[in-house]
């Protein structure tokens, strides 16, 4: 008997995959729901969130921390039917679904979508609590990981995860070095009016979408240095950062809008909102862009002024730097900020080198 070739067996899995889908969606199309079904993840773009990121779970949390979660599952389960209140990515998803109609609309069979994936470490107990808050808001989430206890970043590859979001900053840490964009997000200290039909997200360049670089010449040999290197390589692209695979998940649903002559009315805008000064040192990042065969919609060179007043201005649904000082100053000014702990930056606080603790012999 003949072996198959790798190529039969990947046509046979491919089948396969497709008579699943197949009865998936003939089960989910036959229920009496008004929620679309989810699209294949494989053509999606998805997206994965924590329980505490979608939701406000600050008091929950503290009785996991100081009566441990023997006395938290009780308390979700004797409290499931109060929904939980919005956490800091909600106005994201919100944004994100309000994406997926419009493309719904112009693209009615189409799986090119944001899929939205509930990834937590809470128990199944929990779960209905969970699921009661999605429904009492409406929120299109059919997918649940939920890993009892155990860190949900295994199952991130297996999702075909665009982006991570948790409030766990270590869980972000060990998504992105398993190479998943992902950030740690934060509750911004006042709200601010967000728009409701057009999905906002703000990037930092270096570190964030560029490698950093950059950011190591600033850092070990100052801005002289700097803009020297910058101007030398001009024309040499930047590496790519955490979250370059991201705008480029962005820009493919950007392009589906714009081949239906709705560039002007795209649900989706982006920002590039640098500390970067335009003339000493941006042409290398525009340039760079568009190496990738990326769009950015608005690119913001501050050169070195604070960021949290321009993003008050943006109103993002969500903003990733590299840095906790522009965290810390897009949050205070009602911003909904997302931090990448990822590259050189992560040393060095306000300019300044953290001092790090001795290793012991």
């Amino acid at each position: 008997m003949s072996e198959m070739k790798p190529s039969d067996v990947a046509a046979a899995e491919d089948s396969s995959e497709e008579q699943d889908w197949n009865a998936a969606k003939t089960f989910f199309d036959s229920l009496k729901s008004n929620k679309p079904r989810p699209p294949k993840p494989r053509f999606a773009v998805s997206i994965a969130v924590s329980s505490r990121t979608l939701f406000n779970m600050v008091a929950e949390r503290k009785i996991y921390e100081e009566e441990g979660v023997e006395k938290y599952v009780a308390f979700q389960v004797e409290h499931e039917n109060e929904p939980l209140k919005p956490g800091p990515a909600f106005p994201f998803v919100k944004a994100l679904m309000n994406v997926n109609s419009r493309l719904r609309e112009l693209y009615p069979d189409s799986e090119e979508l944001f899929d939205i994936v509930l990834m937590t470490n809470n128990h199944a107990q929990v779960g209905v609590r969970l699921i009661n808050s999605i429904n009492h808001y409406d929120l299109t989430i059919e997918r649940f990981c939920m890993t009892g206890g155990k860190s949900p970043i295994g199952y991130l590859e297996a999702y075909m995860t665009n982006l991570y979001l948790s409030k766990d900053s270590d869980k972000v840490t060990e998504a992105i070095e398993a190479g998943i964009a992902a950030a740690t997000v934060f509750m911004p200290e006042k709200e601010s009016e967000l728009s409701d039909t057009q999905l906002r997200v703000a990037f930092d360049g270096d570190a964030v979408l560029f490698s950093d670089e950059s950011e190591i010449i600033v850092k070990q040999h100052g801005l002289d240095t700097f803009f020297e290197h910058e101007k030398h390589f001009e024309n040499q692209p930047l590496a790519q950062g955490p979250l370059k695979c991201f705008l480029e998940a962005l820009g493919k649903l950007q392009r589906k809008f714009y081949s239906k002559n709705e560039r002007l009315n795209c649900p989706i805008r982006t920002f590039l909102v640098t500390a970067r000064s335009a003339a000493s040192s941006g042409a290398r990042v525009l340039k760079t862009l568009r190496s990738w065969g990326l769009e950015i919609d608005e690119a913001l060179f501050l050169a070195g002024a604070p960021k949290g007043p321009l993003l008050q201005k943006i109103q993002p649904h969500i903003f990733f730097d590299d840095q906790m000082f522009h965290i810390e100053g897009a949050k205070d000014l009602g911003t909904i900020a997302a931090h990448v702990p990822y590259g050189i930056g992560q040393k060095y606080h306000k300019g300044k080198l953290i001092e790090q603790p001795a290793k012991k012999e």
